[in-house]
């Protein structure tokens, strides 16, 4: 076999291998969610790409053991020409630095580096040869994955094949944060995927409205007054209860009480509003915001009460609290804000004790933590471990905490700095 013969074998060879290696890197790293769009519209490359994504073991497992033969049969090509004109261990030696430096650089960086580039492009050009590569050795690649699974069952690893669901929300939300760093993703944006990811993980009793702040109608005053605090409070369902807060009975929709008051003609002492008042719906405050939000779709209602283990009335929660989880404040022309939270000129922010961390974060752009405690005070009674007395002054997380007011046991207003330079807590 001449030279010539052979320089053309292994130039054939190491662009096989070089295919093998851009198509490993191009498919292990290509966009799952672009291919499924892609696939979406017809497109057959990204249809064999997800195809291959989807078996990836057996996929990774035939391109290592086509390139492996490919590389070896061109390292003993070499080896075999060059051991006929330098004999002996010179030769195997001078062979074995070249095909190293030829397998290096052309058959594994250089198609490696192009793929990285644009590993979309490239998954979708060799997903074809790398199928019909799959489709040969998949029955020598399945006896191969059996043997390995044997093998570290005995020392007590398992491989499991499936997806893992809170693995695949925390790709997500790393891609979003690592784009809007790049400047490719608005915050709003950011915010809002955020939300959504966070539903399942969030209880209603972290974005309710507490039974101290709610507003609520008791039965047993005249219909005059009850349609007075209807009006005042500004609210579109108010819950009404008789005897004790405790046991609400119903409650009342603003349609609803308006359609009333014309039936009678004005004659608003004929009203009996407990009978128009609807039926009240209780959820249990562990009930998570995705679990929630779906039954406000499923019952077409806006709106609920949330009860704890014994029963008890903790607060309420409404369509309009779970999607400003997701979307940030929606305000009207009776909202002034988050209320609650009032920005100080110096970046820092007067807050009352009841505001929750989730708010007060999106209201400033900030990043407290709300996995120990739902509010502000909560939040210092947490990390301070103990109640604090007004005029006592905390740095945690980075933000300095002085509480400006106590009422009892209870932390009723703080300022809360901006981000400071260096951590002290």
């Amino acid at each position: 076999m001449t030279l010539l013969v052979v320089s053309l074998i292994i130039f054939v060879l190491l662009t096989l291998s070089g295919i093998f290696s851009a198509a490993e890197t191009a498919l292990t790293g290509a966009s799952r969610a672009r291919m499924h769009q892609l696939e979406r519209e017809g497109d057959r490359a990204a249809k064999r790409v997800n195809k291959l994504i989807d078996n990836q073991e057996t996929m990774i497992g035939s391109v290592l053991l086509g390139n492996n033969l490919i590389n070896i049969l061109s390292s003993a090509l070499v080896t075999e020409v060059l051991t006929k004109s330098i004999p002996g261990a010179w030769g195997v030696a001078i062979s074995t630095g070249l095909m190293t430096v030829l397998v290096l650089v052309y058959a594994e960086v250089l198609p490696k580096t192009l793929a990285i580039g644009r590993p979309d492009q490239f998954s979708r050009l060799l997903s074809a040869p790398t199928l019909f590569v799959v489709q040969i050795c998949g029955p020598v690649i399945g006896a191969i994955q059996w043997v390995i699974r044997k093998t570290l069952g005995l020392v007590g690893f398992e491989v499991s094949p499936e997806a893992d669901a809170s693995a695949a929300q925390e790709e997500i939300r790393g891609a979003v944060e690592y784009h809007h760093s790049e400047g490719l993703v608005e915050g709003s944006d950011r915010r809002m995927i955020g939300g959504v990811l966070d539903l399942a993980e969030m209880d209603v009793s972290e974005v309710m409205i507490h039974r101290r702040n709610m507003v609520m109608l008791d039965a047993d005053m005249n219909p005059r007054e009850l349609i007075d605090e209807a009006l005042n409070a500004q609210y579109t369902r108010i819950p009404i209860y008789k005897g004790e807060q405790d046991n609400v009975i119903g409650v009342m929709h603003a349609r609803d009480l308006a359609r009333a008051v014309s039936a009678v003609r004005g004659d608003i002492d004929q009203l009996d509003l407990t009978s128009i008042a609807r039926e009240p719906w209780f959820i249990p405050d562990t009930t998570n915001l995705r679990d929630q939000l779906e039954s406000f779709l499923k019952r077409k209602s806006h709106f609920a009460l949330i009860v704890d283990e014994y029963g008890a009335l903790q607060g309420l929660v409404t369509l309009e609290d779970i999607l400003e989880e997701i979307v940030g404040e929606i305000e009207d022309e009776h909202d002034t804000g988050v209320e609650g939270v009032r920005p100080q000129p110096d970046g820092s922010a007067n807050v009352d004790g009841v505001v929750t961390i989730r708010d007060l974060n999106r209201a400033m752009d900030w990043h407290l933590p709300d996995d120990d405690a739902v509010t502000v005070a909560g939040l210092v009674i947490h990390e301070a471990q103990t109640i604090p007395e007004a005029g006592q002054t905390f740095i945690f997380h980075k933000h300095r905490f002085q509480v400006l007011r106590r009422q009892r046991n209870q932390i009723t207003a703080l300022r809360v700095s901006p981000p400071l330079e260096t951590s002290a807590g």
